[in-house]
This record gives C-alpha cells, sequence and structure tokens, in this order.
C-alpha cells in the first residue's frame, strides 16, 4: 500500500511555490518601506496563549485546535493563527520599550476545519501588527499598505469592507441589545449559536448557517450603539483612507471569528471563485489584549492574508526567470561548461546541467520537457570558435554567441 498525505495537509509543488515566494517577496518590499520588520514564530505555543487571547466559545478553540501533552505533562498547541503568538513575543521579549514596534510574519497556521479548495488543515497566512499606535490614522495607514501589496501583486477586484466593534465602554450595552433581540428568535438558530448567545451573543453575526443568517437580518447595527470616542475613531478611520484613495465598503454585521477585536475589524474580498469563501484578508483592532496576556496597555492594529486563496487568484502570475539547460558534447566541452555554467549562476542565471550523454537530438527533448528556455550547446567546434550555440527553445531558433556575451542573451539582455 503507497503511503498519501496526511488530509488536509498539502504539498506547495514547484510551479506553485514560485508564486509564493513572489507573493513573500512582494510583501517583504511593500511592508518595510511602512518600516515593518520581519518576526520569525514558533509553531507551538503553550495552548493557554490561545485559551487566553481568541476565546473559549469561539470554533478555532472549542473545534479546531490541535493541542495535545506533551512530556512534561504541559498542554501544547500548533499555532491556529499569527496574532496572540506574535503579542506574546512583545510581551516576552520586553519589544515593548520602543514606543511603536511594527512586526510581519509569514508561516503555517493549523486547524482542525472541513478541507475544502483554498482551505487546509495546515495553511499558512502572511500577518502584520502594528504594536503602540492608538490613531486611526495608523488604522487607515495599515489598510493603506495591504491595498497597495494586493495593488503589486495585480490582485484585481480587491474589495475592503470595515466595521466597528465599540470597546469595553459601548459594546456591552450593543450585546445586551443583541442578546435580547435574538432571544426572540432562539427558534431559527442553529445549535451552536443556542450554545453561545449568553456568553458572546455577536458570534451569530458570524454564523454561515442559512437560518442563523435569515433570523440575524434585522439584528440591531453596532453602528448606532458606538460611544462618541469609538464613533469619531471609526470616522476618522474612513476619513484617511478616502485621502489614500480608498474607498471602504460598510458592513455592520462584521464581527469576526475572534474575541480580542476592539473598534475597527475588516475584511478585503476577491473574486476566488470560491462563493462565500472569497476572503482573502482580515483583521482589525485590538486595544486589549497586551494587557489582557500580561504585557503593559499598548493599543494594537494588525491582519492576517490567506496565501492559499491569494494564490487561488493569481494563477500564473508570478514573474519567471527563463531557464537554460546546458548540453555539453565531449570530455573537453564538459570541462570548459563548469567554468561557464558557474559564472552564469554567478549572474543569477537558471541554468540546469545535462550530465546524460545521449545523442543531441534525445537531449533536445529532454530539454523540451523540462520546460527550458534555452539549450546552450557545446561542442567542438564551439570550443574551437570560442562560442555556444543557444536555441531558443520557444521560438525554435538558434544562433551562435562569443562565451562573453552568451550570459547576455540567455537571461534575456539580447
Amino acid at each position: 500500500m503507497s503511503i498519501t498525505s496526511v488530509r488536509g495537509f498539502n504539498d506547495i509543488l514547484p510551479g506553485e511555490s514560485e508564486l509564493w515566494r513572489h507573493i513573500e517577496e512582494t510583501a517583504w518590499s511593500v511592508f518595510r518601506t511602512y518600516g515593518f520588520s520581519e518576526i520569525k514564530l514558533p509553531i507551538v505555543e503553550k495552548t493557554e496563549l490561545f485559551l487566553r487571547s481568541i476565546g473559549e466559545t469561539t470554533d478555532i478553540v472549542e473545534k479546531e485546535m490541535y493541542t495535545f501533552i506533551d512530556r512534561h505533562g504541559d498542554s501544547v498547541t500548533l499555532r491556529p493563527e499569527g496574532t496572540a503568538p506574535a503579542v506574546r513575543a512583545f510581551i516576552e521579549r520586553k519589544l515593548h520599550t520602543a514606543p511603536v514596534t511594527r512586526l510581519y510574519y509569514t508561516g503555517p497556521m493549523f486547524r482542525y476545519e472541513r478541507p475544502q479548495k483554498g482551505r487546509y488543515r495546515q495553511f499558512y497566512q502572511l500577518g502584520a501588527e502594528v504594536f503602540g499606535e492608538e490613531s486611526p490614522r495608523a488604522d487607515a495607514e495599515t489598510l493603506s499598505m495591504l491595498m497597495r501589496f494586493f495593488g503589486k501583486l495585480g490582485v484585481e477586484g480587491a474589495r475592503l469592507e470595515i466595521n466597528s466593534l465599540g470597546d469595553r465602554n459601548c459594546r456591552p450595552a450593543y450585546k445586551e441589545r443583541l442578546y435580547n433581540y435574538l432571544k426572540e428568535r432562539t427558534g431559527d438558530l442553529c445549535e451552536n449559536c443556542l450554545k453561545r448567545i449568553d456568553a458572546n451573543p455577536l458570534r451569530a453575526l458570524d454564523c454561515k448557517v442559512p437560518g442563523c443568517i435569515e433570523a440575524t437580518r434585522e439584528a440591531p447595527s453596532i453602528l448606532d450603539s458606538l460611544c462618541e470616542p469609538c464613533a469619531g475613531h471609526f470616522e476618522a478611520v474612513r476619513r484617511f483612507l478616502g485621502l489614500s484613495g480608498i474607498s471602504p465598503v460598510l458592513n455592520p454585521r462584521m464581527v469576526r471569528g475572534l474575541d480580542y477585536y476592539t473598534r475597527t475589524t475588516f475584511e478585503i474580498t476577491a473574486d476566488t471563485g470560491l462563493g462565500s469563501q472569497n476572503a482573502v484578508a482580515a483583521g482589525g483592532r485590538y486595544d486589549s489584549l497586551v494587557s489582557e496576556l500580561g504585557g503593559p496597555d499598548t493599543p494594537c492594529f494588525g491582519f492576517a492574508v490567506g496565501i492559499e486563496r491569494l494564490a487561488l487568484i493569481m494563477k500564473g502570475a508570478a514573474p519567471r526567470k527563463p531557464l537554460t539547460v546546458f548540453v555539453a558534447l565531449g570530455d573537453e566541452a564538459v570541462l570548459k561548461g563548469v567554468e561557464l555554467v558557474a559564472a552564469w549562476r554567478e549572474a543569477g542565471i537558471r541554468v540546469v546541467e545535462d550530465f546524460s550523454t545521449g545523442a543531441l537530438k534525445s537531449r533536445m527533448r529532454k530539454a523540451d520537457r523540462l520546460n527550458a528556455d534555452f539549450a546552450v550547446i557545446l561542442g567542438d567546434n564551439e570550443l574551437k570558435a570560442g562560442t555556444v550555440t543557444i536555441k531558443d527553445m520557444r521560438k525554435a531558433e538558434q544562433a551562435d554567441i562569443e562565451w562573453d556575451r552568451a550570459a547576455g542573451a540567455i537571461s534575456g539582455g539580447e
């Protein structure tokens, strides 16, 4: 019996991995211009971190975490999201000594949920967190950065949806209004929402069950319950987004799936071909999480991008360096080829050396199967002339080029 991969854990194959690398490199090139630095976070954290930060009534904590007891008897969890680990590092490593800390990270996350197109049990996120900024301008600037990132990648139809969840001053009154509304409609709610409405009625607004969607269609809007500071903050976020040329869509039903959010929350959707699962980025403000996890009072804003979904809508969009196959005919050509290939690679050219010794025709077929852009042939005649024969596999054309000009020809410069 052959061995297969674990269900919900996906291989990222050559061809796909180049696209992922392009996404990550574009993120680095954009985010660093806004002052972000990269942090590498561990995959395993203490389970308590997620119980305290995400919320015990969320789907993640109730049903989706990969949690186990290690050999020391400690409960540990494969990280289901990146914000809580970033906050833990911010506190533990005393990064709060700086007035503002801007971090971004990439890597795998783990949730035991039903695998489907664009969603896996091991999935990858690109996230960023701003620590120490309470101004609404920080929200707007970070969202502008994210939209610029999508623009650099050529993502079409990206749409920013925003909402405000208020804060500890105004949210309790709204939760009571919503609770009373839901209590009158318990017969229409799913089992999960019935279990949660006492602890966190906002989760019903995020439920995707058709009956719950219909039952909450006329639910009171949180935007009507915001206190003056929260309303002013949200209006300022919208104003500064407008100054950046961004027109967000108001979505008062958006509550996100994590309990730590306050004030601004958002999603960016795009046409992924996944129906309702079309969010490619999400996040918001979480001003209380650092203090709740034992750190100083620190206002924060952050987001996460789903790399699988982003890659789905960018299929084939990554720039590709030409691939060259080098074919040496004879022992002397092999020796000279070592020198030439080393120089080309030093110049950043992708070169695969053909080590086989068959006929030239069969070696050209091999280069074609490798999807090579160029085949460079070096035989006795080329050695005497100080040239190589460069065959353009895309155009079925070839030319003899001097050794010192070959790098420019196969890199696309000539």
